[in-house]
């Protein structure tokens, strides 16, 4: 089982910054895939950005060019910053992890989410 706790969510006007993180605990061997989602009120989850071990990233193309995923492997623990928010950035973050001990078998976890408020 792994475990995601995030931080770092909060209100900010836009044009502001906010660096979210989460850290992963329990059985984290085997994580190769982290990454950010986010639901703003009355809409689907959607993806934000993912990493892999290896550093290879993906954004959403709402994002590119103003947040940035980072991870630390040895903390086990992913961040986004987020710079230049929009009001349009206002949701619940989630945080993700894909682990795969084996080709065949995978687990997905989520953590509980953080509130990004971005006013206008």
């Amino acid at each position: 089982q792994v475990q995601l706790v995030e931080s770092g969510g909060g209100l900010v006007q836009a044009g502001g910054s906010l660096r979210l993180s989460c850290a992963a605990s329990g059985t984290t061997s085997s994580i190769n895939l982290m990454g950010w989602y986010r639901q703003a009120p009355e809409k689907q989850r959607e993806l934000v950005a993912t990493i892999t071990t290896g550093g290879s990233t993906n954004y959403a193309d709402s994002v590119k060019g103003r947040f940035t995923i980072s991870r630390d492997n040895a903390k086990a623990t992913v961040y986004l910053q987020m710079n230049s928010l929009k009001p349009e950035d206002t949701g619940v973050y989630y945080c993700n992890a894909i682990r795969s001990p084996s080709v065949s078998y995978r687990e997905i976890y989520w953590g509980q989410g953080t509130q990004v408020t971005v006013s206008s």
